[in-house]
């Protein structure tokens, strides 16, 4: 799912290789912002041809395709043999994993950009998806039924973080949002001090972001108070950050990758690359992995902020990394899924 998991924090398993080569590239009908889900030896990613795609890992032959009504910005969900995914054509479709079959369809009242997430509450699995309805929507898993939603004062962009029992999300109402999972029911709500355009990481009972006036924060979600701020220059954020145990990573519009201390907020060091950074790192091990509107992939050390690796793909790249297995796979603007691994 989109970066690894409930949380969002942005954290993939095991250690990435030394020597790097492009292993395969598929093409689709238009530009893929959509971010890769990686399950198995499978992989599912959207694109703006209005198509869903489950891609063999090993060598990208096509195992299906899915056609909705609009543009497919929201990264997949790949959970319980199902693959979920919210479209421009305001509705989250469920597809069977294996053979791309339509399970149920649910409509909202305007376009899904962010990807869905979920929790399980009582054995029962349920999907949340965020809309530009102004609503955060919670429904049924196996059937598509709703169970809850909850308005807020505008468009919502991100994708909701889950932990604790609570989904947390921001949007450009200029709010932090935390609301209880099992009832739908706002917890508290906390001034962001601008509109929040990407996702929250969400770990350790705080939430962590960026927002449009050019401000990264870190928001203590039991007390509402705000722990630190990072401004570093009149840039916005639109990048999910990656979250480790001491380190938070993220991109901005000021063409920077940021790493700043979990703990303080202070700047650690910052990597520059050619274009805005709107793509989510995906921290995997000693390396960080990231995209940016230059048409490059870059690996950068996380320990100092130099780059390791990179790779012109010729396009801007919108579309964040995901990261399983020493391979990395993003979609880019030139309509193309690249995956890349230990030659």
């Amino acid at each position: 799912m989109f970066h690894g998991g409930p949380g969002l924090t942005g954290v993939a398993e095991g250690k990435l290789p030394a020597k790097w080569a492009r292993l395969w590239s598929f093409k689709t009908g238009g530009a893929v912002k959509s971010s890769p889900a990686l399950s198995g030896n499978r992989l599912f990613v959207g694109s703006d041809d209005a198509t869903i795609y489950a891609l063999d890992l090993a060598d990208a032959h096509k195992v299906w395709e899915f056609k909705t009504g609009g543009e497919v910005q929201s990264a997949p969900l790949a959970l319980e043999g199902r693959v979920f995914a919210g479209s421009i054509d305001n509705s989250l479709y469920a597809l069977d994993a294996a053979t791309g079959k339509l399970l149920w369809k649910y409509e909202t009242g305007d376009k899904i950009a962010g990807a869905p997430n979920y929790v399980r509450i009582g054995g029962v699995t349920r999907l949340l998806a965020s809309s530009y309805d102004f609503k955060l929507h919670c429904v049924d898993a196996a059937t598509g039924k709703p169970v809850w939603t909850y308005e807020t004062g505008n468009y919502i962009n991100g994708a909701p973080a889950i932990a604790d029992g609570q989904a947390v999300f921001g949007g450009c109402d200029g709010l932090l949002h935390v609301v209880d999972l099992a009832t739908g029911k706002q917890i508290k709500e906390v001034e962001a001090g601008a509109y929040v355009p990407g996702s929250v990481a969400l770990t350790g009972g705080r939430a962590y972001f960026g927002q449009y006036e050019n401000t990264f924060l870190c928001i203590d979600l039991k007390s509402g108070t705000n722990l630190w701020k990072f401004h570093d220059r009149n840039f916005p954020f639109f990048s999910t950050p990656a979250v480790t145990s001491d380190r938070v990573v993220f991109g901005g519009q000021d063409k920077l990758l940021h790493c700043v201390r979990r703990d303080t907020g202070a700047p650690l060091w910052s990597f520059p690359t050619r274009g805005k950074v709107d793509s989510s790192p995906v921290v995997c091990g000693d390396k960080v992995v990231v995209g940016s509107n230059d048409g490059r992939l870059y690996v950068v050390s996380l320990d100092d902020g130099k780059e390791v690796w990179s790779f012109d793909l010729g396009q801007a790249i919108e579309s964040s990394p995901a990261v399983a297995n020493g391979r990395v796979v993003i979609g880019c603007n030139d309509g193309c899924v690249y995956c890349f691994g230990a030659p």
